[in-house]
Protein backbone atom coordinates (compact mmCIF):
# COMPACT_ATOMS: atom_id res chain seq x y z
CA UNK A 1 0.00 0.00 0.00
CA UNK A 2 1.33 3.68 -0.59
CA UNK A 3 1.62 5.67 1.65
CA UNK A 4 -0.18 8.93 2.02
CA UNK A 5 1.88 11.85 2.87
CA UNK A 6 0.68 15.75 3.48
CA UNK A 7 3.75 18.20 2.27
CA UNK A 8 3.50 21.10 4.72
CA UNK A 9 5.81 24.07 4.59
CA UNK A 10 4.59 28.15 3.96
CA UNK A 11 7.47 28.06 0.83
CA UNK A 12 6.05 26.40 -2.60
CA UNK A 13 10.02 26.16 -3.12
CA UNK A 14 10.26 23.74 -0.74
CA UNK A 15 7.20 21.97 -1.52
CA UNK A 16 7.88 21.42 -4.39
CA UNK A 17 11.28 19.69 -4.11
CA UNK A 18 10.07 17.33 -1.43
CA UNK A 19 7.13 16.55 -3.91
CA UNK A 20 9.62 16.24 -6.58
CA UNK A 21 11.73 13.60 -4.48
CA UNK A 22 8.80 11.66 -3.30
CA UNK A 23 7.72 11.31 -6.12
CA UNK A 24 10.69 9.09 -6.90
CA UNK A 25 9.84 6.89 -4.42
CA UNK A 26 8.25 3.57 -4.60
CA UNK A 27 4.77 3.45 -3.13
CA UNK A 28 4.98 6.96 -1.47
CA UNK A 29 1.45 8.92 -2.70
CA UNK A 30 1.58 12.75 -1.81
CA UNK A 31 -2.38 13.71 -0.95
CA UNK A 32 -1.65 17.03 -0.70
CA UNK A 33 0.26 20.21 0.25
CA UNK A 34 -0.93 23.04 2.66
CA UNK A 35 1.29 26.62 3.27
CA UNK A 36 -0.08 27.25 6.94
CA UNK A 37 -0.90 25.24 10.15
CA UNK A 38 -4.54 25.82 9.76
CA UNK A 39 -4.97 24.78 6.28
CA UNK A 40 -2.91 21.49 8.08
CA UNK A 41 -5.21 20.38 10.53
CA UNK A 42 -8.33 20.35 7.47
CA UNK A 43 -6.18 17.94 5.29
CA UNK A 44 -4.81 15.96 7.72
CA UNK A 45 -8.97 15.39 8.56
CA UNK A 46 -9.56 15.32 5.36
CA UNK A 47 -6.95 13.00 3.41
CA UNK A 48 -5.81 11.10 6.63
CA UNK A 49 -2.00 10.73 5.43
CA UNK A 50 0.05 8.08 7.01
CA UNK A 51 2.83 10.80 6.98
CA UNK A 52 3.28 14.95 7.53
CA UNK A 53 6.61 16.43 6.50
CA UNK A 54 6.02 19.67 8.74
CA UNK A 55 7.76 22.40 8.30
CA UNK A 56 8.16 24.31 12.01
CA UNK A 57 8.55 28.04 10.92
CA UNK A 58 5.03 29.35 9.42
CA UNK A 59 2.52 31.54 9.42
CA UNK A 60 -0.51 31.32 10.85
CA UNK A 61 0.15 28.31 12.75
CA UNK A 62 3.99 27.16 13.33
CA UNK A 63 4.63 23.20 13.21
CA UNK A 64 4.78 22.65 16.79
CA UNK A 65 1.12 23.87 17.48
CA UNK A 66 -0.14 21.74 14.59
CA UNK A 67 1.11 18.52 16.73
CA UNK A 68 -0.40 19.97 20.15
CA UNK A 69 -4.00 20.97 17.94
CA UNK A 70 -4.32 17.42 17.07
CA UNK A 71 -7.66 16.09 17.84
CA UNK A 72 -8.76 13.55 19.81
CA UNK A 73 -10.10 11.15 17.11
CA UNK A 74 -8.61 12.28 14.17
CA UNK A 75 -6.13 9.04 12.46
CA UNK A 76 -2.79 10.57 13.29
CA UNK A 77 -0.25 10.44 10.80
CA UNK A 78 3.13 9.88 11.74
CA UNK A 79 5.23 13.21 11.86
CA UNK A 80 8.80 14.19 10.19
CA UNK A 81 10.15 17.72 10.91
CA UNK A 82 11.04 19.23 8.20
CA UNK A 83 13.41 22.93 9.02
CA UNK A 84 16.06 25.00 8.46
CA UNK A 85 16.75 25.40 12.06
CA UNK A 86 18.40 22.74 14.66
CA UNK A 87 17.18 24.40 18.15
CA UNK A 88 13.88 23.05 18.39
CA UNK A 89 14.59 18.82 17.97
CA UNK A 90 13.95 18.58 21.49
CA UNK A 91 10.89 19.96 21.43
CA UNK A 92 9.42 18.33 18.32
CA UNK A 93 10.35 15.23 19.86
CA UNK A 94 8.97 15.82 22.94
CA UNK A 95 5.45 16.67 20.68
CA UNK A 96 5.87 13.47 19.07
CA UNK A 97 7.85 13.52 15.94
CA UNK A 98 9.86 10.43 14.81
CA UNK A 99 12.23 12.12 12.73
CA UNK A 100 13.68 16.18 12.03
CA UNK A 101 15.40 16.83 9.13
CA UNK A 102 17.48 20.01 8.13
CA UNK A 103 17.20 21.81 5.44
CA UNK A 104 18.07 21.34 2.45
CA UNK A 105 17.19 17.50 2.78
CA UNK A 106 18.89 14.68 0.87
CA UNK A 107 17.24 12.41 -0.91
CA UNK A 108 19.10 9.59 1.23
CA UNK A 109 17.90 11.12 4.52
CA UNK A 110 14.86 11.83 3.62
CA UNK A 111 14.09 8.13 2.36
CA UNK A 112 15.66 7.00 5.27
CA UNK A 113 12.89 9.01 7.47
CA UNK A 114 9.99 7.90 5.05
CA UNK A 115 10.93 4.28 5.63
CA UNK A 116 10.89 4.97 9.69
CA UNK A 117 7.59 6.31 8.72
CA UNK A 118 6.57 3.55 7.25
CA UNK A 119 7.89 0.85 9.79
CA UNK A 120 5.43 2.71 12.16
CA UNK A 121 2.13 3.03 9.79
CA UNK A 122 3.03 -0.57 9.53
CA UNK A 123 1.60 -1.29 13.24
CA UNK A 124 -2.03 -1.17 13.34
CA UNK A 125 -2.30 -1.33 16.69
CA UNK A 126 -0.70 1.15 17.96
CA UNK A 127 -2.58 4.28 19.64
CA UNK A 128 -0.90 7.43 18.18
CA UNK A 129 -2.20 9.50 20.88
CA UNK A 130 -0.86 7.47 23.46
CA UNK A 131 2.56 7.38 21.97
CA UNK A 132 2.48 11.19 21.86
CA UNK A 133 1.52 11.26 25.70
CA UNK A 134 4.76 8.90 26.76
CA UNK A 135 6.83 11.21 24.83
CA UNK A 136 5.93 14.06 26.00
CA UNK A 137 5.59 13.30 29.63
CA UNK A 138 7.78 10.71 29.91
CA UNK A 139 7.39 10.67 33.90
CA UNK A 140 10.01 12.08 36.66
CA UNK A 141 13.30 13.89 36.57
CA UNK A 142 15.57 10.62 35.65
CA UNK A 143 13.70 9.99 32.19
CA UNK A 144 14.41 13.70 30.82
CA UNK A 145 14.93 13.10 27.05
CA UNK A 146 17.87 14.63 25.69
CA UNK A 147 18.50 14.85 22.08
CA UNK A 148 21.43 13.99 20.56
CA UNK A 149 22.87 14.53 16.84
CA UNK A 150 25.44 12.46 13.98
CA UNK A 151 25.72 13.96 10.98
CA UNK A 152 22.11 15.04 9.81
CA UNK A 153 20.16 12.44 12.14
CA UNK A 154 19.12 13.39 15.51
CA UNK A 155 18.36 10.79 18.30
CA UNK A 156 16.17 10.92 20.90
CA UNK A 157 18.34 9.65 24.48
CA UNK A 158 16.99 8.88 27.56
CA UNK A 159 19.19 10.82 30.49
CA UNK A 160 19.41 7.10 32.21
CA UNK A 161 21.32 5.87 28.49
CA UNK A 162 23.73 8.59 29.17
CA UNK A 163 27.66 8.37 30.89
CA UNK A 164 28.44 12.21 30.67
CA UNK A 165 28.65 15.30 28.73
CA UNK A 166 31.80 16.93 27.62
CA UNK A 167 32.32 20.63 26.20
CA UNK A 168 34.81 21.02 23.62
CA UNK A 169 35.00 24.48 22.59
CA UNK A 170 31.48 25.44 21.31
CA UNK A 171 31.17 21.75 21.20
CA UNK A 172 29.07 19.74 23.95
CA UNK A 173 29.29 15.88 23.50
CA UNK A 174 26.94 13.45 24.65
CA UNK A 175 28.73 10.19 25.58
CA UNK A 176 26.92 7.04 26.14
CA UNK A 177 28.04 3.18 26.42
CA UNK A 178 29.18 3.21 22.66
CA UNK A 179 28.69 6.12 20.60
CA UNK A 180 29.47 9.57 20.99
CA UNK A 181 26.72 12.59 20.16
CA UNK A 182 26.52 16.29 19.35
CA UNK A 183 24.08 17.97 21.74
CA UNK A 184 21.89 20.09 20.82
CA UNK A 185 21.89 22.74 23.68
CA UNK A 186 24.82 24.50 25.94
CA UNK A 187 26.57 22.32 29.10
CA UNK A 188 24.90 25.10 31.39
CA UNK A 189 21.26 24.39 29.73
CA UNK A 190 21.87 20.95 30.17
CA UNK A 191 22.83 20.93 33.99
CA UNK A 192 19.59 22.95 34.75
CA UNK A 193 16.82 20.47 32.70
CA UNK A 194 18.91 17.70 34.41
CA UNK A 195 19.29 19.82 38.36
CA UNK A 196 16.91 16.91 39.76
CA UNK A 197 18.57 13.95 38.34
CA UNK A 198 21.91 11.72 38.97
CA UNK A 199 24.37 14.04 37.06
CA UNK A 200 26.81 16.24 38.55
CA UNK A 201 29.07 18.66 37.19
CA UNK A 202 32.62 17.81 37.73
CA UNK A 203 34.76 20.80 35.44
CA UNK A 204 33.31 23.71 33.83
CA UNK A 205 33.49 21.44 30.66
CA UNK A 206 32.00 18.18 31.83
CA UNK A 207 29.51 16.71 33.46
CA UNK A 208 28.81 12.81 34.78
CA UNK A 209 25.94 10.13 35.50
CA UNK A 210 26.90 9.30 39.07
CA UNK A 211 25.31 5.89 38.34
CA UNK A 212 28.01 5.04 35.77
CA UNK A 213 30.72 6.34 38.10
CA UNK A 214 33.09 2.91 38.40
CA UNK A 215 35.67 4.16 40.54
CA UNK A 216 37.23 7.42 42.09
CA UNK A 217 40.98 7.71 42.59
CA UNK A 218 42.89 10.55 44.13
CA UNK A 219 45.72 12.22 41.84
CA UNK A 220 46.60 14.45 44.11
CA UNK A 221 45.45 15.89 47.59
CA UNK A 222 43.29 18.33 45.83
CA UNK A 223 42.28 16.61 42.58
CA UNK A 224 40.73 13.34 41.91
CA UNK A 225 39.99 10.88 38.88
CA UNK A 226 36.41 9.69 38.15
CA UNK A 227 36.26 6.64 35.78
CA UNK A 228 33.02 5.90 34.50
CA UNK A 229 31.97 2.12 33.44
CA UNK A 230 32.86 2.54 30.17
CA UNK A 231 36.33 3.55 30.62
CA UNK A 232 35.88 7.22 30.19
CA UNK A 233 38.14 9.39 32.80
CA UNK A 234 37.46 13.11 33.84
CA UNK A 235 39.38 14.74 36.43
CA UNK A 236 37.55 16.43 39.38
CA UNK A 237 38.52 19.30 41.93
CA UNK A 238 38.46 17.68 45.24
CA UNK A 239 35.38 20.09 45.97
CA UNK A 240 33.23 18.54 42.92
CA UNK A 241 34.12 15.29 43.49
CA UNK A 242 32.89 15.36 46.75
CA UNK A 243 29.05 15.74 45.22
CA UNK A 244 29.76 12.59 43.30
CA UNK A 245 30.86 10.76 46.28
CA UNK A 246 27.72 12.23 48.64
CA UNK A 247 25.88 10.84 46.24
CA UNK A 248 27.31 7.45 46.20
CA UNK A 249 27.92 7.01 50.09
CA UNK A 250 31.38 6.66 49.70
Amino acid sequence: MSLKTLIVDDEPIARRVLREELELMRDVEVVGEADNGDTALERIVTDQPDLLLLDLQMPVMGGLEVIRNLKHGTRLPVIVIVTAYDEFALQAFEAGAIDYLLKPVGHERLAQAVERARRLTGRETINRLAQLQAIADPGGPGNKRIVGRVGEEFFLLSAGEIYAFRAEGDVVWIITAKQKYEATQTLRVLEERLSRSSFRRIHRNAMVNVDHVRKMSALTSQRWLITLTNDHEFVASKRQARSVRQLLHW
